[in-house]
Formats: structure tokens, sequence, C-alpha cells
């Protein structure tokens, strides 16, 4: 394997591990070499540690509520305290509990937050204690990556998802916020937009099209070797950024532009001015012509077979 894109040798904790995408994230994390500590709710984290340490890893199993301030630090303290340090985070513990705005409840809102947006900051936190202490103990930069999960959800503005939608842009305002606070003690901080077929999205994709020989279009392993990739030494130089993730290909996302500036034109906007600028640059604009990024679905190729 080559040394650029090894891990061997790196402690990496992963949230959401015992199924799903955090299982396939986990898993590829230790194939590169990496020793694992397995995050989860549920009793699946025993599972994963058993698969990773079948592939002669280091692994430990740390159950509990990723969305709880104080699992950030006992995450990061079991990183220090089994393996002898942390390298890697990667945030990817979620619930889902989907409804239209109006049908909204305040535990809806309140578990979707937690779990998503305050657990990508307790761990976030806590890791970023122990670099900035490592780096200042050391004198110089250490090494440190952060993959966190949003969502196309929050590019589109879900109308089934408002709580979620929120969570995932918050994450990617959060990672944008880590990578700029961290990259002095080097620290790498990106957000992925990931499409995978697990129990969790089992209702949006359906059943698995994998082809004879070949892997699901939608498989979570696509995701997981680019969250491995982003984890090495070889992703060095990317930081701050965000990508769309699932079947052949990787998207990277480029920044907000400003369209059009409106300009006052003696320095003090009125009624009567602000109605004759933009009054009749908006009339006619299509629904779909918003700050929502629907360009984004274009980039969907999962209704074709990959061999």
């Amino acid at each position: 394997m080559s040394a650029n894109i090894s891990l061997e040798g790196r402690t990496a904790v992963v949230t959401g591990a015992g199924a799903g995408l955090g299982r396939s994230e986990a898993l590829a994390l230790a194939a590169r070499g990496a020793d694992v500590v397995v995050n989860d709710v549920g009793p699946g984290v025993r599972d994963v540690v058993a698969e990773i340490e079948a592939l002669g890893r280091g692994a430990v199993a740390v159950t509990g509520d990723a969305g709880d301030w104080s699992m950030g630090e006992r995450l990061v303290r079991t990183a220090v305290e089994t393996f002898g340090g942390l390298d890697i985070v990667v945030n990817n513990a979620g619930v889902l509990r989907d409804k239209m705005l109006f049908n909204l409840t305040e535990s809806d809102w309140d578990d979707v937050v937690r779990v998503h947006l305050k657990g990508h900051a307790a761990l976030s936190r806590a890791a970023a204690v122990h670099w900035r202490a490592a780096s200042k103990a050391a004198g110089g930069p250490v090494y440190g990556r952060v993959v966190n999960t949003s969502s196309e959800a929050f590019l589109f503005g879900a109308a089934g998802q408002p709580n979620y939608s929120a969570a995932k842009a918050g994450i990617t305002a959060l990672t944008l916020s880590t990578a700029q606070g961290l990259s002095r003690y080097g620290v790498r901080a990106n957000a992925i937009c990931p499409r995978a077929r697990t129990a969790m999205t089992a209702a949006v994709f359906g059943e698995s099209e994998t082809p004879e020989g070949g892997l699901d279009i939608l498989a979570p392993e696509r995701v997981a070797t680019f969250v491995s990739y982003l984890a090495s030494p070889a992703a060095d130089a990317i930081n701050g950024q965000v990508f769309v993730v699932y079947g052949d290909m990787v998207a990277l996302l480029a920044p907000a532009t400003v369209e059009r500036k409106f300009t006052a034109a003696d320095g003090v906007f009125s009624a009567e001015e602000l109605d004759a600028q933009l009054t009749p640059y908006f009339s006619g604009r299509g629904p779909y012509e918003t700050f929502a990024a629907y360009g984004v679905a274009q980039l969907d190729t999962t209704g074709v077979r990959q061999g």
C-alpha cells in the first residue's frame, strides 16, 4: 500500500458505526491500517469491533449517544488511552424524524438537531482540544483529519426534512469553521454529502440494484473508500471542502456566488426604489430558481447499472 494513502499507526473515531455507512467507514479505515474507536447506541458496535479485529487491527466499542456532549470527550479519551492518540474523526451518527414543517413537533426538531449537529460539535470540540494541546506540546502541526457528514438535503431544502436539512446546513458551516480554526495545528476538515443504501435509507432508495459480479451503485463501501482517502496523508491539501459522493463519482461543490448586486442610487434604499429594482428582476422567475442548488440533482446516475 502506498504510504500516501496508508493509515498505518493512525487512530480513528467513527460515530454511528454499528451499521450502515458508519460501519463501512470504520472497516475502510481499518483496511487502510487504522485502529478504530467504534461508537453507536446499539449492540452492533461489538460486531463491527470483531470485524475490524479480524482484519488484524485494533478496535474498541464505546456504546452511547453521540448527541450527548460528554460523549465527545469520552471518545477522544478512549482513543488516547487505548491506542495512544487520535488522528481521524468521522462524524456520521444521525437519526431521522421526517415531517413536513406544519407537522413537525418539538421533539422531532430537537432529536435530529441534537444527534446530527450537536453530536458533530461535541466530538469535533473534544478532538480540537486534543489536537491543539498536542500541537503546542510538539511545537508545530500534528496530524488531524475530520470528515463530517452533511447531506444534499441542505442543498435542496428538502420539504419533508426541515429539521434534517437545517442540521446538515449547520454541519456544513461547522466544517468550514473547523477547517479555518484548526488548520494551523495541522488539522484538515471536510464534509461529504453521501448517498448510500442502508437500513436508514431503505425507504428512500429501495432494494439493491447489484449487477452480477459488481457492486451496488449505492453501496456504502463506495462512500467509505472516499472517506478513507480524506483521512490519509494524500489529502493534506484538501481542507474546508464539501463533496457530493455516491455511485461512481465524487463531485466537489463550489462556494455560493453573488448573482446580482442591487445598489441604492442615493445611498439609502426606499421601499419605492426596492420595488423599482427588485420587482422586475424577479418577475417571471421560476419556482426552482432559488438559493436551493437543484442543479446538483443532475449529477444523479443511480439508475444506470454499473458492472
